[in-house]
């Protein structure tokens, strides 16, 4: 889920209530906050407690809630994951700590301390794009024998990378294994993966349960269908102008169309022009229009 943000970068209640109530509408089989999408290294530690609270509040255990407690700081972890239990959430995920170099037995070590702590289930976080550290696919599976640790999520984007991690956990299906980019989220689900956390869901929720759903039933060619609408929603919507940060404007730039927030990105993002923007809305009401007609075709 992205952050709603005010203008002064406070959380935007009224927007978050509406989006939370829209991804369950929508069908959202859980809701994860304060990932990469939610801008985890660029809000405020209010923000953070903030939004935990209000989304526990709001979603009244209708879905599961996971919350993101990726920090370079494992004491603020910890005050995170503490927030997350006290407020009803249901499991914590955590990427590596970023800046500092790191080996692969600290990666372990420190996921094992954290796992230790906590009073929630830990899925680990795999975002070497980000955070600069790769969870090894070793290393996964040592860690997958602390009996809190309970699953990964793949963001590196390399589908030989999850095809190894569907390989090495096979005979462990209680350990779920999700895919962050949607681009692959049907290939993912072929090679045995569990699941995907795709940004995309903020806007169409309905396109990637239907998906899921339709892999569920075997219907290969819906699926390949809807695939294929998710990969224009990734070029129509998250590839204008040339901004690394084109992901998230054009998701934040899409869901103010909808009145679903306020289109604010946290410092050092900056929100797209008024015209940005007026190149990205014919493009929105487009691919709004491609979903539509993808869903309908899928029923």
């Amino acid at each position: 889920m992205i952050t709603p943000l005010n203008p002064d970068f406070s959380l935007d209640v009224a927007h978050t209530e509406k989006l939370i109530e829209h991804l369950i509408e929508g069908g959202a089989h859980g809701i994860f906050i304060i990932g990469t999408t939610g801008e985890s290294a660029s809000i405020s530690p209010d923000v953070k407690s903030d939004l935990i609270r209000l989304t526990c509040k709001q979603v009244n255990g209708r879905v599961p809630v996971l919350v993101g407690i990726t920090e370079s700081s494992f004491v603020q972890a910890l005050d995170l994951a503490a927030i997350a239990f006290e407020s009803g959430a249901s499991a914590l995920v955590a990427a590596t700590p970023f800046y500092i170099n790191i080996d692969q037995d600290e990666v372990v070590n420190y996921f094992q301390k954290l796992a230790d702590a906590v009073k929630l289930p830990l899925f680990l976080y795999d975002m070497p794009s980000h955070t600069k550290v790769k969870i090894e696919i070793e290393s996964a599976v040592k860690l997958s024998a602390h009996p809190n640790i309970i699953g990964l999520k793949d963001s590196t984007g390399d589908k030989a990378n999850f095809a190894a991690l569907c390989e090495a956990f096979k005979d462990q299906p209680e350990f779920k294994l999700f895919i962050g980019p949607e681009e692959i989220l049907g290939e993912a689900l072929a090679m045995g993966g569990h699941g995907g956390v795709s940004g995309g869901a903020n806007m169409f929720p309905k396109l990637y349960v239907s998906l899921y759903e339709a892999f569920q039933k075997n219907e290969t060619e819906k699926v390949q269908s809807l695939q294929d609408t998710i990969q224009f929603v990734s070029e129509n919507i998250y590839q204008n102008g040339t901004y690394k940060s084109s992901y998230l404007k054009g998701l934040k730039g899409s869901l103010s169309f909808e009145g679903l927030c306020n289109g604010v990105l946290a410092l050092p993002l900056y929100s797209y022009s008024d015209t940005d923007l007026a190149d990205l809305r014919p493009r929105f009401l487009n691919v709004k229009d491609q979903v539509e007609q993808a869903l309908l075709q899928s029923i």
